[in-house]
């Protein structure tokens, strides 16, 4: 150890030979304070991400693809594919939508109702491991099967459909002239004044089919009708059957119509069926027990005030026109048992999430067997954005979309990430005012000590040595207030993880103060302190080595 280590030391003490000077504590308490701010600070920024990414994780998939269209029926062929990219663990189909939930008198809206398979889900969700209350056994029902496909409700143009289309347009070809046939027919009789009680300007079929003038026409001989046409009585009847209304008497209600209580009888106030009419699964245990299960959240379960074996009713809010077989798409309304509830310790999931069989998911809809999307699970969830990747290049058409879970909650983590950086540049101000505590105390270090710097000097030390010392005096401040910083950032940081600070869920969607203490993190926070407290002596240390033994010694 050469001397210049000796004089830092040295001058780290007070003229009354005390183990440090009060300026040196001052110094070395500053660099403390401000690396255990940064060091707590980082680690409960480090413990948002990760709570965060462990909820986000726990309820959704690493990778998730989707289709660029209404339906995605071929989900089964992509998870094949997909199975092959390499990184990739385990892939399931899942089905998720927006529902109400209805509990007795308590309604939950803007839930979204996930189906998932069964089987497969464990394998890429950590859902299990959040289950607090009952199993995942039930969820599906026993021989349970995909719902078909709608019909389709638009013409068939594919190659085999010429023929039934070519019969069609040329029936459609013969009515049409008929109808031409017809009209002329009616204006030659409405010239000779045969249907008085018709306006002059009525021509339509529906019309005349209410006076009697097409059944009149209908029974004409013949050769009344146009030769061209061919076959006109036949068609003429096809036209009035399709247009007229039913025989007399066929809408007429049967039996006495009459209301028990007389026509001036009031509606009670409750429109209450009858159980033939509107039978209500959830009044019969046994019925309930054969209902699909479903899993929820613990925040909306207690919402809805159900527990595990209630039956609760699941509501598509959707009306209205759709493409579907049906035309119109009026609410679906299903009952399900609870099986299971889970906490996955986000509030936005406990509160808004419901697992059911992705059968039961798809009959919400009328879309057949389709799916919203295809979730995979991969080894590394931090290659997850490159595995994304070559699954698109194994998808590439233009049709497909593959997402990671960072691109799905890029919102989220975009934010954390912000307010980490943001929150440790600001905190690094700490360390560097107490770096000016150091540039301080170094510089009155110099000034006290310019006699003996001179005398160093004078007896042969060089300005290497001189900058030496009083770097050295600057490093052993760093280091040891830095380690004593680290070391009450070390100890704040697991009192706040063992207290568990509350927090409100509905703000920060996690219901205590999360702590990541990571090694990494803490050497970064001490290098950067030690860095800075070596820069700030440079200007002190610069001074005294410049300092020549006339200027030391002229005052003597």
């Amino acid at each position: 150890m050469g001397y210049p280590v000796q004089i830092a030391l040295r001058y780290l003490g007070s003229k009354k030979r005390a183990f440090v000077s009060v300026g040196t504590a001052f110094a070395m308490l500053g660099v403390a304070l401000g690396v255990a701010a940064l060091a707590i600070v980082m680690s409960v920024t480090g413990g948002f991400q990760e709570q965060f990414r462990e909820k986000v994780l726990g309820v959704n998939a690493h990778v998730i693809v989707l289709k660029y269209a209404i339906h995605f029926r071929d989900y089964r062929d992509v998870m094949k594919k997909v199975e092959k990219v390499p990184g990739v663990v385990a892939v399931a189909p899942f089905v998720i939508n927006p529902m109400m939930i209805t509990h007795g008198d308590r309604t939950a809206t803007g839930v979204l109702l996930k189906g998932v398979d069964p089987e497969m889900m464990p394998k890429v969700l950590d859902l299990p491991r959040h289950i607090v209350e009952g199993s995942l056994e039930g969820m599906r029902k026993p021989g349970a099967t995909p719902p078909e496909s709608p019909r389709e409700v638009f013409p068939d143009f594919r190659e085999g459909a010429g023929k039934s289309g070519k019969n069609e347009s040329e029936g459609t070809g013969k009515k049409q002239s008929l109808l031409e046939a017809i009209e002329q027919q009616i204006a030659d009789d409405k010239a000779k004044d045969a249907y008085g009680s018709l306006d002059a300007g009525t021509t339509d079929l529906a019309t005349l089919i209410a006076t009697g003038a097409a059944r009149d026409i209908a029974s004409k001989p013949a050769e009344a009708a146009p030769a061209k046409t061919g076959g006109g009585d036949d068609i003429i009847a096809d036209l009035i059957a399709e247009s007229a209304p039913p025989p007399q008497g066929a809408l007429l209600p049967a039996g006495n119509v009459t209301p028990s209580g007389g026509f001036t009888s009031t509606l009670p106030d409750d429109d209450v069926l009858p159980e033939n009419v509107d039978p209500d699964p959830c009044r019969s245990p046994q019925q309930v027990k054969a209902l699909p299960g479903v899993v929820l959240g613990r925040s909306l379960a207690k919402r809805l005030a159900v527990g595990l074996g209630d039956c609760l009713q699941v509501t598509s809010p959707q009306i209205g026109m759709s493409f579907g077989a049906s035309g119109v798409r009026p609410p679906i309304a299903k009952q399900f048992r609870v099986i299971a509830i889970f906490e996955a310790g986000f509030d936005q999931y406990d509160s808004k999430l419901v697992y059911t069989d992705l059968y039961e998911a798809q009959a919400f809809y009328e879309q057949g067997d389709s799916v919203t999307g295809v979730e995979a699970k991969v080894d590394d969830i931090e290659r997850a954005a490159d595995i994304a990747k070559d699954v698109d290049k194994l998808l590439a058409n233009g049709v497909y979309h593959t997402m990671d879970w960072r691109e799905l909650n890029h919102g989220l983590f975009t934010a954390l990430l912000i307010q980490q950086i943001a929150m440790s540049v600001v905190l690094t101000l700490i360390i560097v005012v107490a770096a000016f505590t150091v540039i301080a105390t170094l510089i009155m270090v110099v000034l006290d000590k310019k006699k003996e710097i001179a005398l160093l000097k004078a007896i042969g030390a060089s300005d290497d040595a001189v900058l030496r010392v009083f770097l050295y005096q600057g490093g052993i401040i760093g280091v040891v207030g830095t380690a004593l910083g680290l070391a009450i950032g070390w100890i704040g940081c697991k009192g706040l993880a063992a207290y568990g600070f509350p927090l409100d869920p509905k703000v920060y969607f996690i219901s205590k103060l999360p702590v990541n203490v990571r090694p990494t993190e803490f050497l970064i926070t001490g290098a950067v302190a030690i860095v800075i407290c070596l820069v700030a002596t440079i200007f002190p240390a610069l001074y005294a080595a410049r300092l020549r033994p006339s200027d030391g010694l002229r005052a003597e």
